[in-house]
């Protein structure tokens, strides 16, 4: 026999609204088992962005559960004060810098995590590898070149023997770097809180950041985003990159200064980037860097494979049938991830 909706502590009269929001590829009620959530409260799947906060006030304003995908939605003290409902938010993953903690624990709203998946570290490294080969070895110019009719119209470097520079020797770094070792190449790695201890355990040399870029063939980002790493690589970094070089980011956007770089691509001063995170996401339309032809540009999809969509959203599903019942939240806070590289 089915459970009847539970109804809110507060009034009495209405079931609980539940709202899985930034579901772009509208996967998530079949990426895990909602049943349980669904005999307890009203359920609804929304897959269109929801950024702008009047937007989102607009469209979340009557759910006393939240469950988002990773960073999507910023969880402010502001967009807290017009959700007066809200009771309890889940985002997916262990590491989460845009929720507002001690606001939300003012505010009574619990903050739920989940697993992170053992694959969602190799699947970033697997995608960060795809962009260094396809914009090392002009694999999509080769692509579009054929389309048109053209063959052979470029010569590119191999890889082996060259120089890659790892900003954040962390899980995902130290990924890039055994790969990097396959491939016959040098690593380079520097961190702000990286000890060359860690860095030859990781299977690289650790140098200043300017020595890195200055050094590097491919430039590739793995730290985490705080104020200390904002902009990390700015116009005065990307002046000191090789013009052959290759910047790729599948870390989160500002670590690079995005202006700079659009200028740099534009005057030819590198030899092109592979960038999977934005500023701003989704990327918008007519953006100016859909208009270079020396980038590469992915979707944000670094970390997003069918094994992690599983594990994410049948952890949030778990996550809100447990607030749901009153029971002790599966993974109830987030790791607190370090300044430095993941």
């Amino acid at each position: 026999m089915e459970s009847s909706p539970v109804v809110r502590a507060d009034d009495g009269r209405r079931p609980f609204k539940v709202a899985v929001i930034h579901d772009y590829l509208g996967i998530a009620e079949a990426s895990a088992d909602w049943s349980p959530v669904k005999a307890l409260a009203e359920v609804d799947f929304i897959s269109q962005p929801l950024t702008d906060e009047d937007a989102i006030v607009e469209a979340l304003a009557e759910y006393d559960v939240i469950s988002s995908m990773r960073e999507r939605l910023p969880l402010t003290a502001s967009l807290m004060d017009r959700l007066p409902r809200l009771r309890c938010f889940v985002a997916t993953s262990q590491s989460n810098r845009v929720i507002d903690f001690a606001a939300a624990e003012q505010r009574g709203i619990e903050i739920a995590a989940t697993a992170n998946g053992s694959l969602a570290r190799a699947a970033t490294a697997e995608l960060t590898w795809g962009l260094i080969i396809a914009a090392t070895r002009g694999i999509v110019a080769e692509d579009r070149a054929i389309r048109e009719g053209k063959w052979q119209t470029g010569v590119f470097p191999t890889l082996y023997g060259r120089t890659i520079g790892i900003l954040g020797l962390g899980g995902t770094g130290r990924y890039i770097a055994r790969f990097a070792r396959e491939f016959g190449m040098r690593v380079l790695a520097h961190s702000p809180h990286l000890s060359e201890m860690d860095a030859v355990e990781g299977g690289a040399e650790l140098v200043g950041l300017e020595e890195l870029l200055e050094r590097s063939d491919v430039v590739t980002i793995h730290l985490v985003l705080s104020e200390a790493t904002r902009h990390i690589v700015d116009s005065r970094g990307i002046a000191r990159m090789k013009p052959s070089a290759v910047l790729v980011n599948t870390s989160r956007g500002p670590l690079v200064d995005e202006s700079a770089l659009i200028e740099a691509l534009r005057d030819r001063r590198i030899a092109g980037a592979a960038l999977d995170v934005f500023d701003v996401e989704p990327l918008p339309a007519g953006h100016p860097l859909t208009e270079l032809d020396n980038v590469i540009l992915s979707p944000h999809s670094g970390g997003f494979t069918e094994e992690t969509y599983r594990v994410w959203y049948q952890g949030s599903a778990d996550a809100v049938q447990a607030f749901l019942e009153g029971r002790d939240i599966p993974i109830r806070h987030y790791a607190r991830a370090s300044e430095a590289s993941r």
